[in-house]
């Protein structure tokens, strides 16, 4: 009886500790997702011509300045604004613990590791590496965090629709 308490507790202990690391997790994200945001609105106010003269003038003569192009100015603006609005919302139900969010996040974040990984394929920019182990890191916390809110264990009451 007293081993099965001990165990109960240590199994508690680190759903609480799992729960704080997710909660932690969570809020990065969204930050990154705000840096996101505000970065694509920053580089949609600029034209290429203009961002190409700055990285010349600052000594950026490399392989970004030589294949910077509309296309690929319009496409960064676009995935900035897009992931980041995307990631944000997930936040925001993710941190509200509503039921909907859970799935969704596993269903956004798989499309964009699928897409973040086709992408590395043509780019090589190992960015996109680190951005999928840390999307896939934070599905598992929210696996367990999902499993944890449908039992209701940390909201003390119902899970959220």
């Amino acid at each position: 009886m007293a081993s099965e308490i001990l165990h109960f507790q240590r199994v508690t202990e680190q759903q609480k500790h799992l729960h704080r690391v997710f909660q932690i997790s969570v809020m990065l994200k969204g930050a990154h997702a705000l840096l996101e945001i505000v970065g694509g609105l920053a580089l949609g106010l600029f034209s290429t011509d203009t961002i190409l003269k700055l990285l010349y003038r600052v000594g950026h003569d490399d392989w970004f300045t030589k294949t910077f192009s509309v296309t690929e100015h319009r496409y960064y603006v676009f995935y900035l604004l897009s992931h980041g609005i995307a990631n944000l919302a997930l936040v925001v139900g993710l941190l509200r613990e509503k039921l909907w969010a859970y799935p969704a996040t596993f269903a956004v974040l798989s499309l964009f590791i699928a897409y973040q990984l086709h992408r590395f394929y043509y780019v090589r920019d190992p960015g996109l590496v680190i951005l999928s182990v840390l999307d896939l890191i934070i599905m598992a916390l929210a696996w367990n965090e999902y499993r944890q809110v449908k039992r209701g264990l940390f909201a003390g009451a119902p899970p959220r629709r």
